[in-house]
Order: structure tokens, then C-alpha cells, then sequence
């Protein structure tokens, strides 16, 4: 079971099996109107004093509730009440105890970010989805790629350039033309965005243990910003990106509806 057990079965915000609940909603009406229905039938307690966190919305409001309680170590299970829903269930106000007990858990390791600045600041970010550069102005980025100290690709010419995660890799990375990883294939994708030179370059496949380091040529002239998920830093000269192996997050996924079943499912899709 993906939920600690409470020893008061009838202790407010909790589901019947006995784990303290907390509900989190995105500022829509659609979310909100779920929040108020679930609260009502099952109540609810802080996310800090919670045995698993309910998020409701879209895969960003995920993206944000992941970024927010990191440090919580809960496993959260959202049900879609945004878009897309790709890190979402289906929402179902009726037996949320029987859904979190035939949970599947997904533990991932987000990326790590550090981006040094024109005028010398370092900023320190993760990304569960990706960590991008792109070019601010309409003059293309230049920029260097090292891998694990070793300098791979002296100038790459584009639109920008991206280091996607497995559960990443069907967001931004696929509308680039990015390969789609499946979650246990230990491996980041390494994607370029309108690379103009070399023009046949498509990226590279990396483990998920590399050092990816950007260096951008020429910044005073072509600015460029480096964004972690929706973290944006702008002006950078440098810019470190290494897997975050201390922080672990934990998804529950239905069954049916399995984050890894859903990435091999959207390289079928037509």
C-alpha cells in the first residue's frame, strides 16, 4: 500500500483505510469544484501532516505541487481536472481509499540546475520535465556542449538545446523531436531546438549519470535564458545540469493508468 496506515480509523482527513489525506487544487473552477467535493466526503489535513497528497489539475499544477512539497517525501496522486493530464488519473470522487491501496508507486530523480550569470550570480534549480536553454533575442543561441569534462560539440548553432528526464521526455522534448524514454531506461535525452549548424544533428542519448555542461559563445551579443520546468534564468554564460540522486519524488499511478504503461503507449500514438 503507497499510504502510511493511521491508527484512528475515524480521524478527521482521513480516507476510510486510515491514511491522512491532503487536497491541493490548481485557481480553476473545474479544480476547485473538485477540492470543495472531495474535502466534504473525505475532509483533509495539511500536506505537511499527510500520508499521501491529492493533486488536482493539470500535468503544470503537478509539476508545481511536486515542486513544492519535495521536501515533504509524500507520495502525491493526481486526478486530472486540467488538459492534458499526462502525470494525472482520471478523477473519481468515489473510493479514493481502494485507489491509493492499488496504487503504483513511481519514484523519480529530477534534474539538478546551475546556471551562472553574466554578471557572475548562480542560481540553483530543479526540473522534473527538463532543463532548456533558448535564445532571448532573434539572433540564434552559439553554444558549447561537454560531457563528463569532455567537450563533445564545439558550437552548436539553434534555437536552443534541452536535457530532457525519461518522464520528461513526452513534454517539451517530444514537440522538439526528442526521443521518448521509458522510466527505467536510466537514460537522458539530449535535444537540440532548430539546431541550424550542424543541420543533421538530431541529439544524443546519454546515461542518466552524466554531467551536461552548456556553455554559451558570444552572450553579450546572443543572450541566452536557461529554464528548469517553469524556473527561468536569464543572461546565462554557463550552465550545469547532473540528476538530483538526493531527491526522490513518488507519483501513485491506477493501475491502468501507470505513468510507464502511458510513455510506451505515446510512442504508438498516431
Amino acid at each position: 500500500m503507497p499510504a502510511k496506515r493511521s491508527s484512528s480509523k475515524t480521524k478527521t482527513g482521513s480516507a476510510r483505510n486510515g491514511a491522512k489525506l491532503a487536497f491541493v487544487a490548481a485557481e480553476t473552477s473545474e479544480a476547485l469544484t473538485a477540492l470543495k467535493a472531495l474535502k466534504k466526503r473525505y475532509g483533509g489535513v495539511a500536506p505537511e501532516k499527510a500520508d499521501v497528497i491529492v493533486a488536482l489539475g493539470g500535468d503544470g499544477f503537478m509539476l508545481r505541487t511536486l515542486h513544492r512539497y519535495r521536501n515533504l517525501g509524500t507520495p502525491i496522486y493526481g486526478m486530472n481536472r486540467g488538459t492534458v493530464g499526462f502525470l494525472m488519473n482520471d478523477y473519481r470522487s468515489a473510493g479514493l481509499s481502494t485507489l491509493l491501496q492499488q496504487a503504483h508507486r513511481i519514484e523519480l530523480h529530477p534534474l539538478q540546475m546551475v546556471a551562472t550569470t553574466m554578471r557572475g550570480a548562480t542560481r540553483r534549480s530543479l526540473a522534473i520535465n527538463e532543463v532548456s536553454l533558448l535564445r532571448e533575442t532573434r539572433q540564434t543561441a552559439r553554444i558549447a556542449i561537454s560531457i563528463d569534462g569532455k567537450q563533445r560539440m564545439d558550437e552548436l548553432i539553434c534555437d536552443g538545446v534541452m536535457v530532457a528526464t525519461p518522464a520528461g521526455s513526452t513534454a517539451y522534448n517530444l514537440s522538439a523531436y526528442g526521443p521518448i524514454l521509458p522510466l527505467g531506461s536510466s537514460l537522458l535525452a539530449l535535444t537540440p531546438i532548430s539546431a541550424f549548424r550542424p543541420r543533421r544533428w538530431r541529439g544524443a542519448l546519454l546515461p542518466h549519470t552524466a554531467t551536461v555542461e552548456f556553455t554559451v559563445l558570444n552572450p553579450e551579443k546572443r543572450p541566452v535564458s536557461a529554464v528548469a520546468d517553469d524556473t527561468e534564468v536569464r543572461d546565462v554564460v554557463k550552465v550545469t545540469v547532473t540528476e538530483a540522486k538526493d531527491v526522490t519524488l513518488t507519483l501513485l499511478f491506477d493501475p491502468e493508468h501507470n505513468l510507464e504503461e502511458r510513455i510506451i503507449k505515446e510512442q504508438f500514438a498516431p
